[in-house]
């Protein structure tokens, strides 16, 4: 029988990142099986509280676990929700050398701890004979605490090694689940002159310059006499990055823990014996699997770079689970993201798994926090997600196993509206953009800056919401989310209209009760605001009628009000398309990408306006790679008509490019679209998809 195994005392921190480090552990865990015959196939499953590296006979075969998903509420508790990964390797060895280094607390955003580090293993193996073996964590197991792990980011390969022991069983309180999504893939980079020698009493420095940006971890070899000490800096576009220290010696060999974002690799070889010692780097790229590709190509050159880097950096962003960017590791909180990177991988990557792995991670969250998200838009915006992701893969069960979050959220937000009909009294109106307006941050902006953005994805979400519970057979609900929709739709036209100027300002300049008041909900401001956000949002939503969203869009491109980052131009593109407005405004919108890709061709910035002085982008940001979603649906004049895309209208056009192809990857094959000016389209679809071209 199988069981988790580690130490009997906690050597582990807190349940969230962010703790001391003085209780940074790593635990080493091992053992080795023999066979009369050679294993041909092992299946091997695995979790490690907080992080693992799991080794077969050498080779590493698995990095994990899974995140279990989380915001920046809420972690005074341990989740409840822990993964594991399979992997099938072919050994053809009759002898398995199982090594595994546990991580036993968080350091990263997007870790997460039951407050005590373990490790569980178990595989089920076949040997040349036909014979099947099931293997298992338990006390035949050995382990240690690794002495050169001293700190987070820290290794010195000069202490001394504790002895193995018998490894202690634990009880199972992680009750770990597997995956529905695969191992992360990963290899090495291959960095120029990756072996140092730094000389006695020498320090040596060399930077590797990689030609993109990769989310990666570190690994280190030394050969020699000497004893030297080495810093790592990894940047992304210069700026001051992520570091690592090691102590190393010879026969040291190390490997991080630390997912690091680097464009740039620079290290200090200082010598401090009386030996040289040679130091080999070795950079492990790595993200979710690429099992099959589809790209869009036009005849504008300088977009094809855009469509390239935004591919580039969605893939980085796809770990264990969607990360915002590679640098900053956000653990599930943003939404938003999260929700735009789903809809660019049909035209990328075409695997689904991990947004929908996403989504129900999600779901957890908001059933164990009774509907509340930190960022409250972001909540919102997860009901769409969960359609959207519905139509483009069919799965109903998803729908049906969020259910429950789905209700709580609703209930939740009901709670918020106010006597006038609009959400009144939520705990903050987060998140809005990535700017700051009158020395107000959009990101937690008091109600005259946020108050409309909440109300419009409020309206999306009643509207996604009565598709759920129709799709799903429940008609009461179905019914009361169309009335509470129409009923805000009504009190959104009545009150956050300006007749006068034909636009939506951003909110009411009623106070805010001073119980609400804190950090994220700042006091209100007398000014009122006509912004792009609450019109984008009425015309992407249909709060009006679309001949009035038409005008809105059209006064915001005349009035030049559509200065956003480039997070909210997916929603302007998104309300463009709809609207019929796409051969008008797709490409002069896609052009704002095109300087800060040439800027940068390693992966996409965070954003085009610098939001405070002082800020640093990151340039890992797949939140703005919409150019790879919205350009080549605008081409294909994609609608899906029926779940799963078993059925979709096309309306091919080049919007004025010359030529272009564009590939579409569905649950049922490939979809492409060949088209030149002055010729007809060429469109090729699986026999499973009904399509009709218009």
């Amino acid at each position: 029988m199988t069981h988790w195994i580690g130490f009997p005392s906690s050597l582990c921190g807190p349940f969230a990142a962010g703790g001391d480090p003085v209780h940074y552990t790593v635990a080493e865990f091992r053992r080795t099986y023999r066979f009369d015959t050679p294993v041909t196939r092992a299946t091997v499953q695995a979790c490690g509280d907080t992080a693992f590296q799991l080794f077969l006979n050498d080779a590493c075969i698995m990095t994990g676990p899974p995140s279990v998903g989380g915001d920046f509420i809420g972690n005074d508790t341990p989740r409840d929700n822990f993964y594991t990964f399979e992997v099938t390797v072919a050994p053809h060895a009759d002898e398995l050398r199982f090594f595994a280094r546990v991580q036993t607390m968080p350091v990263q955003l997007f870790e997460f701890s039951k407050g005590h580090g373990g490790f569980l293993l178990t595989a089920t193996v076949t040997t040349a004979d036909g014979k099947t073996h099931t293997l298992g964590t338990g006390e035949d197991w050995e382990m240690r605490k690794s002495t050169a792990y001293t700190a987070p980011f820290c290794f010195d390969a000069t202490q001394p090694a504790a002895p193995f022991v018998p490894a202690a069983t634990l009880d199972d309180s992680w009750h770990a689940t597997p995956a529905p999504i695969p191992v992360r893939a990963e290899y090495a980079y291959p960095l120029k002159h990756a072996a140092v020698t730094a000389a006695a009493g020498e320090t040596v420095t060399h930077t590797w310059e990689l030609d993109r940006i990769f989310g990666g971890f570190l690994a280190v070899s030394a050969e020699g006499n000497g004893t030297a000490h080495a810093v790592f800096t990894f940047s992304e576009a210069g700026e001051e990055g992520s570091r690592e220290a090691l102590t190393l010696c010879d026969g040291a060999h190390y490997r991080g823990f630390a997912l690091h974002s680097a464009g740039q690799i620079a290290a200090t070889f200082e010598n401090r014996s009386n030996a040289p010692l040679t130091i080999t780097v070795t950079f492990i790229v790595t993200h979710y699997p690429v099992t099959e590709e589809a790209r869009t190509l036009c005849s504008d050159e300088a977009l094809n770079t855009v469509l390239d880097t935004c591919r580039h950096t969605l893939k980085i962003c796809r770990q264990t689970l969607h990360l915002d960017s590679t640098r900053h590791c956000e653990p599930l909180a943003c939404t938003g993201d999260y929700y735009i990177e789903s809809l660019m991988t049909p035209f990328a990557f075409g695997d689904m798994r991990l947004a929908q792995f996403d989504i129900l991670r999600t779901a957890v969250l908001l059933e164990r926090e009774n509907g509340r998200m930190y960022h409250t838009t972001y909540s919102l915006i997860w009901v769409r997600w969960l359609w959207d992701t519905y139509m483009l893969t069919g799965d109903v069960s998803l729908l049906t196993r969020c259910r429950t979050a789905l209700q709580k959220l609703l209930t939740r937000f009901e709670t918020y509206l106010g006597d006038n009909g609009l959400l009144e009294t939520p705990p903050d109106y987060m998140f809005v953009d990535w700017r700051f307006i009158d020395g107000y941050s959009l990101h937690h902006p008091p109600k005259a800056l946020g108050q409309s953005v909440l109300n419009m994805f409020y309206f999306g979400a009643l509207d996604a919401a009565a598709r759920i519970y129709e799709t799903i057979g429940l008609p009461a609900e179905h019914t009361r989310c169309t009335a509470l929709r129409e009923d805000l739709r009504h009190a959104i036209n009545t009150h956050l209209f300006d007749a006068a100027r034909g636009l939506y300002h951003e909110g009411l300049n009623t106070p805010t009760p001073d119980a609400l008041l804190r950090n994220e909900m700042p006091p209100n401001t007398d000014k009122r605001y006509f912004l792009p956000y609450a019109n984008i949002l009425a015309a992407l939503f249909g709060v009006c009628d679309d001949d009035t969203a038409r005008r809105i869009l059209h006064r915001l491109f005349e009035e030049d009000l559509t200065e956003c980052q480039p997070y909210f131009l997916h929603y302007l593109l998104e309300a463009v398309f709809r609207l019929g407005l796409r051969e008008q405004y797709t490409l002069p919108l896609l052009e704002r990408w095109k300087a800060p890709v040439a800027a940068c061709r390693k992966g996409l910035v965070e954003g085009f306006i610098s939001p405070e002085e002082h800020y640093t982008f990151d340039h890992s940001h797949a939140w703005g790679g919409t150019p790879l979603y919205s350009l080549p649906k605008a081409l294909l004049g994609l609608t899906v008509e029926e779940a799963g895309m078993r059925k979709i209208t096309l309306s091919p056009s080049l919007l004025g490019l010359q030529h272009a192809t564009v590939e579409l990857l569905t649950p049922h094959g490939k979809v492409t679209c060949e088209m030149h000016a002055g010729k007809p389209p060429r469109i090729t679809c699986p026999p499973e998809i009904h399509y009709c071209i218009f």
